[in-house]
């Protein structure tokens, strides 16, 4: 169950994206090209990043991996601290939505 405080927070976060045409917003998910990038899961974000930066994140126990049917989800973290969400978000915008290299060669 999310508290009022986190879907504050996630609607901030998606408000952040109103301008860019790429990125759907729904209740609780982020999108952009048609990709998730981001969900709202109880009070925390969950966004996608590169397996070195999750790494990172989870290292410095900054955030924490993101579990799927008790595995963990390859490239995707748990984000409780509510200041953080804007930049992970704008981070995880970046990866999913940056197209593959070499995808034009």
């Amino acid at each position: 169950m999310t508290t009022s405080q986190a879907a504050s927070a996630y609607e901030d976060v998606a408000f952040s994206f109103e301008d860019d045409a790429r990125v759907v917003v729904n209740e609780n998910q982020l999108y952009v090209d048609g990709t998730i990038f981001a969900f709202l899961d109880n009070d925390d974000l969950v966004v996608e990043l590169s397996e070195s930066r999750v790494d990172d994140l989870a290292q410095r126990g900054v955030a924490a991996r993101f579990t799927s049917h008790h595995h963990p989800a390859r490239n995707w973290i748990r984000v409780a601290d509510q200041q953080l969400w804007p930049e992970l978000a704008r981070e995880s915008h970046a990866f999913v939505g940056e197209p593959a290299v070499g995808g034009e060669s």
